[in-house]
């Protein structure tokens, strides 16, 4: 009867520790980053009033008569299931969206201790702290690196107040670009200079006044960024005079009709034969009109003009007005000195100027070759001066990249300067370079203030900017131009690189100091074949640390990874450099990493250092210590300390924390379910005593 009261008195005290631990839940509702914890029942020691048996031959076997002393409260197990995270409005507040625990200690890393609560701040030392005052821990930047190394053994978290940073001289200067390899670009910029009388590998003059190469023609582009893409052997027709021959008087008063001709040599090495007859007894007049009549109908072939002066003199003229006939004159034969002419007069001022892009030959009185448009400057120069009479005429390339031409000596002869396209056997015209030049087809005075222009030549061209940073932190604006000056139908293209910088920076050792030359080149395929400079030496002669190495990196070869030279259109697709100037700390937020990013007044934000977590082999084996703490056990295993986000620790989410995981209607459900239990128990204890009382009343 005894054991009946006993196990009511084990099951009250059973439900007793239930209802503290359901009460501990309900009490921690609230509390942040709280796991809840259910008690785990389990009976007593059976008293066995009989022992189980065998069966015995047809005997069957007996199970074992036990009777139970009651239960206890065995085991309490916590739940570590993830709490709801909610958003807060501190950026030092963090929660963890999976497994894991923050670690802190209260004496300097020497011992640890793991948290769910997120709710940390900084002291007035700089430390992060939770509300216990106990220090996160993690991995602090390293001041020579500038990288968090989260293989490093952990540490107090720690940002000292008033942080700085100290001015970053830039290193490396990264660009991408696209320089366009197209026949229609709209980026473009004039032919550099090139004054009267310049000669020389370096006859231009670039925006600064420094001597440099001109520029190929075949690779220009005229006013509407249109290319020129002039092939070996085009190019024009040009004269500074009209070619003229004066016959000697043409016979009359002929006893018979005589049939004369004149051959005159084509361009193309070809003749044609003008056949006309004198009649018995014109006058010399007479013979002189039919002649010049003759020679007028084939003025679409010979570009011949035939007049009569008054001492009946055939006067020819061919101006190189026709592109479609022959620009000189030239007579190969003739049937007759009546006709006033003999087979070798000849007057040649047009000459063929042609691209080549081997090499120039300006010599005047023959047919000249160019390659830059300094050589076509000085082959049109050359020619006008040697032209009887010449005296003071200047060809130059001004400004805005236009062939200029000025007759300003009164001594000189008038220019009458005509410029049509050249189209022979094998050979086609190029109209684009014939337009750009037939614009200085014009009548010039000798000692006239007027000048003849062709439209303009311009170039390619690309330009980047980007700001550099010295020793002390002082900006300085690099600037990066890009103009085309080749083309290989076997290896791509190639761009001269102009690098420049303010003064009194400097980065070359030679005049200009300002500015640095290079070039890039391309493969035909649009990767980037090589580049030079790979580097430039700055100086900012501001008191910064001189001979600055900044690296430029604008690729790898034969890859897609930074320059490029496709058709479309110049762009900059990115540009960026490491350097920064001094700024103090103006903001601190935490990434999913657990990362604290500073953000400064220089607008540089990196990582200060990083959130170290924990995770156990059992977190139900970890022991409790007040203060939403807790401590390893023997149970609980090791701690296994890495990153958020990684080897199965859960991710950081930063201005949030996890709310208790306790279940209201759960645990209000185990409140009435253990005090039905407690009253249960109650009962036997009072139905044990009713029946005690029943067998001490038989003793009455």
């Amino acid at each position: 009867m005894l054991k009946s009261l006993f196990s009511g008195v084990s099951g009250l005290q059973s439900h007793q520790v239930a209802m503290d631990v359901e009460s501990n839940n309900i009490a921690n509702v609230n509390t942040v980053g709280f796991k809840y914890s259910r008690a785990n029942f389990s009976d007593l020691l059976a008293q066995t009033k009989a022992i189980a048996t065998a069966p015995q031959g047809q005997l069957g076997g007996k199970n074992p008569v036990q009777v139970g002393l009651g239960s206890s409260a065995s085991s309490l197990t916590r739940i570590f299931a993830q709490g709801s995270v909610q958003n807060s409005d501190k950026n030092t507040d963090v929660a963890i969206q999976g497994d894991g625990f923050f670690i802190i200690s209260p004496d300097g890393g020497n011992t640890y201790k793991y948290t769910r609560s997120g709710d940390f701040k900084f002291d007035a030392n700089g430390n992060f702290v939770d509300n216990n005052g106990f220090i996160a821990q993690g991995w602090l930047r390293d001041s020579v690196t500038g990288e968090v190394d989260s293989t490093a053994p952990i540490e107090d978290i720690n940002i000292p107040p008033g942080l700085t940073t100290p001015a970053n001289p830039t290193q490396e200067v990264v660009i991408k670009a696209n320089l366009n390899s197209g026949t229609l670009v709209e980026s473009f910029s004039p032919a550099y200079s090139v004054d009267s009388g310049s000669t020389g590998s370096t006859p231009a003059v670039d925006d600064n006044g420094y001597a440099i190469a001109s520029g190929d023609v075949g690779v220009m582009f005229n006013e509407s960024g249109e290319a020129f893409s002039l092939q070996d052997g085009q190019g024009v027709w040009a004269s500074f005079l009209a070619s003229t021959i004066t016959g000697t008087a043409v016979t009359g008063g002929l006893a018979a009709d005589s049939t004369e001709s004149i051959t005159f040599d084509l361009d193309d090495g070809s003749t044609q034969t003008v056949s006309f007859t004198f009649l018995a007894g014109n006058t010399a007049a007479q013979n002189a009109a039919i002649e010049a009549n003759a020679i007028n109908s084939y003025a679409s072939t010979l570009g011949i003009t035939a007049t009569v002066n008054a001492s009946n003199q055939v006067v020819l003229t061919n101006d190189n007005s026709d592109a479609s006939a022959a620009h000189n004159i030239s007579i190969n034969a003739v049937s007759s000195a009546d006709t006033g002419f003999a087979a070798g007069d000849a007057d040649q001022t047009a000459y063929r100027y042609t691209y080549n892009s081997a090499g120039a030959t300006t010599t005047a009185g023959a047919d000249k070759e160019f390659t830059s448009i300094a050589t076509l400057r000085e082959a049109l120069e050359n020619q006008a001066l040697a032209e009887t009479g010449a005296s003071g005429i200047e060809i130059s390339v001004n400004e805005q990249g236009k062939l200029e031409v000025t007759n300003a000596d009164s001594t000189s002869y008038d220019i009458n300067l005509k410029i049509t396209g050249l189209s022979e056997t094998g050979v086609t015209e190029n109209e684009r370079f014939t337009t750009n030049m037939k614009a200085m087809n014009t009548v010039l005075i000798a000692g006239s203030t007027g000048k003849s222009y062709s439209q303009a030549f311009n170039v390619a061209t690309h330009s980047s900017s980007i700001d550099v940073f010295d020793s002390l932190g002082s900006k300085h604006t690099l600037r990066v131009e890009f103009r085309k000056v080749s083309v290989d139908a076997a290896t791509g293209s190639s761009w001269d690189m102009t690098i420049t910088v303010p003064q009194p920076a400097t980065i070359d050792t030679v005049a200009p100091t300002y500015e640095k030359k290079g070039s890039i080149r391309f493969n035909s395929d649009g990767s980037l074949a090589t580049y030079t400079p790979p580097n430039i030496s700055f100086t900012g002669n501001n008191g910064s640390s001189p001979d600055q190495q900044i690296n430029l990196s604008l690729g790898t070869a034969n890859k897609f990874d930074g320059m490029t030279s496709f058709d479309s259109v110049s762009a900059t697709s990115g540009i960026s450099q490491d350097g920064y100037t001094g700024g103090d700390l103006v903001g601190i937020r935490i990434d999913q990493s657990g990362t604290l990013i500073g953000s400064f007044s220089n607008g540089r934000s990196f990582g200060l250092a990083q959130i170290a977590m924990a995770k156990f082999t059992n977190n139900e084996g970890l022991s409790a210590e007040g203060g939403n703490v807790f401590i390893q056990t023997a149970n609980s295993g090791d701690p296994i300390i890495g990153t958020a986000a990684t080897a199965g620790r859960g991710y950081i989410q930063s201005a949030a924390l996890e709310a208790s995981n306790v279940d209201l209607s759960r645990s209000l459900t185990q409140l009435i379910i253990i005090q039905r239990g407690f009253q249960a128990n109650g009962k036997t204890i009072t139905t044990s005593d009713q029946l005690l009382q029943t067998l001490i009343g038989l003793k009455q």
